[in-house]
């Protein structure tokens, strides 16, 4: 399981390559630069040259790239990109619907998230989740929405996406690999919408989010910090964590997976 902290993963566009060295200063956990959904048709083939430029002139930067899906145009041309790029470490897939998409994108050398955003998605989550190379899990919460018939942002349709979150998190924990990370959060300014979403999220096992707007980066950073007491109990773990095998702390076991969770605590803490 890949324990790095990853409570925010920003998009930026790609065809906006003036935001690229911001999204980076932006202190998110992960940029994801973006050749899909918010690039049209006419700047897919520019959205590759100018991540190819910046990365030439920021040889220390490293972002993600969520290339286009599997059955568009551009989809063959991204991933020969990110093979060629040291500064791509990662690949998002969308509309993940089959172990095959995502074994042929995890073949160019670099971990995957794919993003389940149908009903066929969801019915191959299994298989993709054991794809050796994926990392972590997401989803599209407006795509899975219309695909499924649902009314985005009603109770109902929250109802529904709960079944996809848990789905997310039944197959991260099956196939071992990192907590998934939530949706989007549409309202850019909505603060405090954002704060109870990402915490929500929280709450059922996610580690983060996808965010798109760099005001989001610290609203989420700031929900997810822990308190004064996690951060206490964490130090205490730690400091009897050269013990042999499990042991009791305030009346609880802990054993490896606890130890990873105290220092995961501390780590966030430290990043706030």
């Amino acid at each position: 399981m890949n324990d790095k902290l990853m409570r925010s993963a920003l998009f930026v566009p790609g065809n906006r390559p003036e935001r690229f060295a911001k999204a980076l200063a932006s202190g998110a956990d992960a940029v994801i630069v973006d050749f899909e959904d918010a690039v049209q048709e006419s700047d897919k083939t520019l959205s590759r040259e100018n991540l190819g430029a910046f990365l030439q002139a920021t040889p220390t930067a490293r972002v993600w790239v969520r290339i286009n899906m599997p059955s568009h145009g551009q989809h063959e041309a991204d991933l020969a990109f990110c093979s060629s790029q040291s500064g791509v470490c990662g690949v998002m897939l969308p509309k993940a619907e089959s172990a095959e998409q995502v074994t042929r994108v995890v073949a160019i050398g670099r971990p995957v998230w794919p993003i389940i955003e149908s009903a066929l998605g969801l019915q191959a989550l299994a298989a993709i989740a054991q794809v050796c190379g994926v990392d972590r899990l997401t989803y599209g919460g407006l795509d899975m929405s219309l695909d499924l018939g649902l009314i985005a942002g009603t109770a109902g349709a929250e109802c529904m996406l709960d079944q996809v979150r848990f789905a997310l998190l039944q197959h991260s924990r099956l196939a071992g690999l990192a907590p998934p990370l939530e949706t989007v959060f549409a309202r850019i300014d909505d603060p405090i919408g954002l704060e109870h979403f990402v915490l929500s999220a929280h709450t059922k096992g996610f580690a983060g989010m996808l965010c798109i707007h760099p005001r989001q980066v610290e609203v989420v950073h700031r929900a997810l910090a822990p308190t004064l007491t996690q951060v206490d109990w964490a130090r205490r773990v730690l400091a009897s964590a050269d013990q042999p095998g499990a042991f009791q702390l305030d009346g609880q076991m802990v054993d490896a997976p606890v130890i990873q969770r105290a220092r995961n605590i501390l780590e966030s803490a430290n990043n706030a």
